[in-house]
Order: C-alpha cells, then structure tokens, then sequence
C-alpha cells in the first residue's frame, strides 16, 4: 500500500464490485481443545464477549519441529538445472536450514503479542483477529483480510503506517483502524466443524465483527481469498461498508443459454 493515501483508497474502493462464486474456503486441521497435549496451543475458549488472547507456543512444540525438520528424508535431485520439474533440492533443504537453525520463532510471537489480539466467536465459530486502533481522531476503521496460504502475519508491516500515518511521512487524516481477522481454520481462529463455512458466511461473520467491535462505519481490504471475501461483503452489503479495495480481482462469465445440443455441435 505504499504510497496510497486514505483518501486515495477510499477513491479506489468506490464502486468496486467483484462476483465470488465459490462454494467453500479450504482450511488446515486445527487441535480439538479436549484433546489437547504438551505440544499443542491452548486457546482461550471463545465466547460473544471480545477476549484479549496473548500467544504462546509451548516450547515443547518447537522442540518438536526442530527434531522433525533434522529428520527430513530428502529425495534425489532433479535432472534439470532448472525449477522446471518443481522446487529445486538445493533450494528447499536451504529454506529448511534456515528454519531450522536461524527462524527466530519467539521473535513473531512477541511481535504479534505487541498488537491486540483477540478472539470472539461469530456464528458459532471461535475467530481469531488483530485490532490496532489509531489514536488520531476521525480514523476510518479498515477491515484487512488475508489469503491462502497465509495469515494475519501478511498485514505486520502495513499496521504502523495505517494507525500512524504522521509517524511514516504521512497526515493524520489517513489514519486507520485496523481490524485483521484469521480466516475459519486459519491461525489462532477455530477450525469448523461441519461443512458451510463459504465466502457468504465468512462475510457475514466479519460485517457481525465490525459491529461487536462498535464501528458503524467501515471500509475492507483483501487479496487472495481475503479478496474473495472482501468482494463478498460488497456483494451482501452490509451496513456500514462504505467501499472495498481488492488486490485480487476475479469475474466469471455466467453461462449464456443451454449447451449445444449434438446437431449444433
């Protein structure tokens, strides 16, 4: 977003209208609470209530990944010197190197506990977000949500600027609210239990966010599947939404008639 004001993404955001078709949003396994061991994260239960949530992975949990990443059993290089046949060997045992012997864990997780982390549960679902308000008077609430494969961890570095814009270079009336929830079964938000959790659902649980976080106004952001998402909100109108801004844009030819039969083909 570097370089866009408020008042150039609230241009952007006008009239912009996207039709997101699809049926169900693809979410990894997530640990059943009653079912939990030393290495897994215990979750605040989520209620109707906004819950501040503060991380922390069991050590024990980290130990593991590093025992688990020493073990890899690595195939054979491929027969090309180029990425044409997939990742290339040199390069995955490198990023696994790295997270192995230099990924400073720790050094995220006191990062995300800088900003406000919370869970609340909408429709049923315990949902995990970020909520950062700015202490500029008249900041605009912004709804920012994230794609696949991804997370909230997407959105770190635009926080600051967007809450603080006088702090970056910027003028106090670009300044946001910022509010960046983890897509159902994403982060630290509750995996579902039964099939339904669609775009249409996922917006409507984020239009129910903004209200229980009290703003009766706002404007929302998303790329990937958040944009699918975000185009949704657009499409149910919910009220408050003032405008959306998408960097990720889809459209769908609807089918024209019935198909051919034999004889026209």
């Amino acid at each position: 977003m570097s370089g866009l004001t408020r008042r150039g993404l609230l241009r952007a955001s006008a009239g912009v209208g996207v039709v997101a078709p699809f049926a169900s949003l693809a979410a990894p396994a997530f640990a059943d609470p009653t079912e939990l061991t030393d290495l897994d994260i215990a979750l605040p239960p989520a209620t109707d209530a906004v819950t501040p949530f503060r991380l922390n992975v069991p050590e024990a949990a980290l130990i593991d990944l590093r025992r688990r990443l020493a073990a890899t059993r690595w195939p054979e290089r491929e027969t090309v010197t180029d990425a044409s046949q997939g990742a290339q060997l040199d390069r995955v045992r490198k990023l696994v190197h790295h997270w192995l012997t230099k990924y400073d864990w720790r050094r995220l997780e006191a990062r995300l506990n800088s900003f406000g982390q919370f869970r609340t549960k909408l429709d049923g679902l315990g949902i995990h977000f970020l909520h950062v308000r700015s202490k500029h008077q008249n900041a605009i609430p912004l709804l920012l949500t994230h794609g696949w494969p991804g997370s909230v961890v997407e959105f770190l570095n635009v926080i600051g600027p967007l809450t603080d814009p006088v702090a970056f270079g910027g003028q106090t009336e670009d300044a946001f609210h910022v509010v960046v929830p983890s897509l159902p079964g994403y982060g630290f938000s509750d995996k579902p239990s039964s099939p339904g959790w669609n775009v249409t659902r996922t917006a409507n649980a984020w239009a129910e966010l903004m209200r229980r976080l009290g703003y009766r106004r706002f404007i929302a952001q998303g790329g990937d599947w958040g944009g699918v998402v975000t185009a949704e909100l657009a499409k149910i109108k919910p009220a408050g939404l003032a405008g959306i801004h998408l960097n990720f844009f889809s459209t769908f030819t609807p089918p024209i008639g019935d198909p051919p039969t034999k004889e026209e083909l």
